[in-house]
C-alpha cells in the first residue's frame, strides 16, 4: 500500500486551478472527465513527488460546500519559508499563524486550509 492522492471538492474549477498554480506551484498531471460532462477530476502534482491533489468539480453544483469544522488539512514543506510566507501574505490568503510553532495556514477559494511548514524544522 502507498499514498495516492487527497481530494478537495471545488465549486469553480478554473479559479481553483489558478489558485493552486499561483500559491503552491501545483500543475495538472492527469484528469478524468465524465462522458456526459457532469464531472471533472483534475489531479495536481508538485513535480517532485507522486502524491496528487484531486480537485473534483461537479457541473450541477451551484452552492459552496459545507466544510463543517474542517478538522483536516493538506500540508506542504518549503526550503524558502520566509519568501513563500511573504508571497502568501501579499496574496491575502494567510488565514492562521502559529508563531510558536513557526507554521501558518493558507485558505483556498473553497475554504480548505493548507499548512505551510519550514522544511528544516519538520
Amino acid at each position: 500500500m502507498r499514498f495516492s492522492h487527497f481530494n478537495f471538492n471545488v465549486l469553480d474549477l478554473e479559479r481553483s486551478l489558478k489558485f493552486y498554480d499561483e500559491s503552491l506551484g501545483l500543475k495538472p498531471v492527469k484528469e478524468k472527465v465524465a462522458e456526459d460532462g457532469t464531472y471533472k477530476l483534475i489531479y495536481l502534482g508538485d513535480g517532485k513527488t507522486d502524491f496528487t491533489l484531486e480537485l473534483t468539480w461537479l457541473k450541477d453544483r451551484t452552492e459552496p460546500y459545507n466544510l463543517g469544522e474542517c478538522e483536516f488539512h493538506l500540508a506542504f514543506t518549503t526550503d524558502k519559508y520566509d519568501e513563500v510566507y511573504q508571497k502568501h501574505k501579499d496574496m491575502g490568503i494567510v488565514i492562521f499563524e502559529n508563531e510558536k510553532m513557526g507554521i501558518y495556514f493558507i485558505v483556498d477559494p473553497d475554504g480548505y486550509w493548507i499548512e505551510i511548514l519550514p522544511a528544516d524544522r519538520f
